[in-house]
């Protein structure tokens, strides 16, 4: 029987333990354990060790267990037969993760599910080599990169989603503003996954969240995204969705000047869109605003002064210029209180903006109705006369 003098290993990258393949040793035999190593000694289902960086002789008197598994001695040494396993202690700092699908989540702030990518790496260190031996190594005959990965690869993504699922809710963040929190997460990522890896020898560093992202082809990526920027361009202009579709249904009705149905159809949704703001809750704010001190728009081409039901007039409602509008529009607007007598108006013809309460086109839309013929016969006797007969 040839016995081994030296036992040793160079450890190679993504490598973090292997079983020395001689078994054969005896007592003098020189075990040297590297700088970033340690060994461990496995006999009959039991580890001894660890021992640590340096050169060791594996003596009776300096380890006296191994005296139990003496055999005939022989040329000055006494032969046994045990396991060598060396462990790579050295830190990995390389070790990358990813969601292999995105994760459906959902947004708190725009109440939508949304797919979630992340990816990132991380650091491990074997911390305990005997319990990391017995409880990820068993009897394999090597404990790589690859190994790693397939075992922590579900606990990983696991835990990653609920623990990123759960920061996000807590913290009300959108999901596409959360590419500012990265440094949160991770370290939140690692005070979690670090206790599960403690149970198998390891120690988990600098655990690190590289992106947390969408999908750009997404469609519930593309309608929101779409609607934030529609929200952004009526941000700078300086209104709101149902101001936009108010002026939209005002629009629709100026330009319905063809026949009185289409008018008077565009006119009760123009009336509408005037009293919108305040059916929603106030948006159009009160009714007299300030009046604009520049020179009054010029009116429609093609309507001709004094003829009341195709003058149009443009309105001056909570700082804004509306209009034009026919008698009809207005109309509606009286009826539902939004268009007062004291509602600035113009039209073609006037010299500046007046209340349209002093326009005798308008004055009839704000008088209440007179009371009914006396007797069945003929007008009421006009104020200040005797009521008697007529010469």
């Amino acid at each position: 029987m040839a016995l081994i003098d030296v036992v040793k290993w160079n450890a190679p990258k993504g490598v973090y333990a292997i079983k020395h393949p001689t078994t054969d040793l005896g007592t003098w035999t020189q075990l040297i354990v590297q700088e970033t190593q340690e060994a461990m000694l496995m006999k009959e289902g039991r580890y001894f060790g660890p021992f640590g960086p340096g050169r060791h002789t594996l003596d009776t008197k300096n380890f006296p267990l191994i005296e139990k598994f003496m055999r005939i001695p022989f040329g000055g040494k006494t032969p046994f037969t045990a396991e060598v396993w060396f462990v790579n202690k050295a830190v990995a700092l390389d070790v990358k993760w990813g969601t292999a699908t995105p994760m459906q989540l959902k947004d708190p702030e725009y109440n939508i599910m949304l797919p979630v990518r992340a990816f990132g790496q991380f650091g491990i260190k074997i911390t305990d080599t005997k319990k990391f031996l017995e409880k990820l190594v068993g009897t394999l005959p090597a404990f790589t990169e690859s190994s790693l990965n397939s075992y922590f690869k579900g606990i990983v993504m696991a835990r990653t989603k609920d623990l990123i699922a759960e920061h996000i809710i807590h913290k009300k963040i959108s999901i596409l503003e959360i590419s500012a929190y990265l440094s949160d997460v991770s370290e939140l990522l690692e005070a979690h996954l670090g206790e599960e890896f403690a149970e198998f020898g390891l120690g988990l560093q600098k655990f690190r969240v590289m992106s947390i992202s969408t999908p750009e082809d997404d469609p519930a990526v593309i309608q929101l995204k779409g609607a934030l920027a529609k929200k952004a361009e009526m941000d700078i202009l300086g209104f709101n969705y149902q101001q936009e579709r108010s002026f939209e249904v005002m629009q629709a009705a100026a330009a319905n000047e063809g026949s009185s149905g289409a008018v008077m159809g565009a006119g009760m949704g123009a009336g509408m869109g005037i009293g919108m703001g305040a059916a929603m809750g106030g948006q159009m704010g009160g009714m007299m605003g300030q009046l604009n001190t520049a020179t009054p728009p010029p009116g429609p081409a093609a309507s001709p002064f004094g003829a009341a039901q195709t003058t149009q007039f443009f309105v001056h409602l909570n700082g804004q210029q509306m209009g034009p509008y026919p008698v009809a529009t207005l109309k509606e607007g009286v009826a539902t209180g939004q268009f007062t007598g004291e509602t600035p108006v113009w039209r073609e013809g006037m010299a500046g903006w007046v209340g349209a309460g002093q326009v005798p086109e308008l004055q009839a839309l704000f008088q209440p109705a007179g009371p009914p013929p006396f007797g069945g016969g003929g007008p009421p006797p006009f104020p200040g006369s005797s009521g008697g007969d007529t010469e």
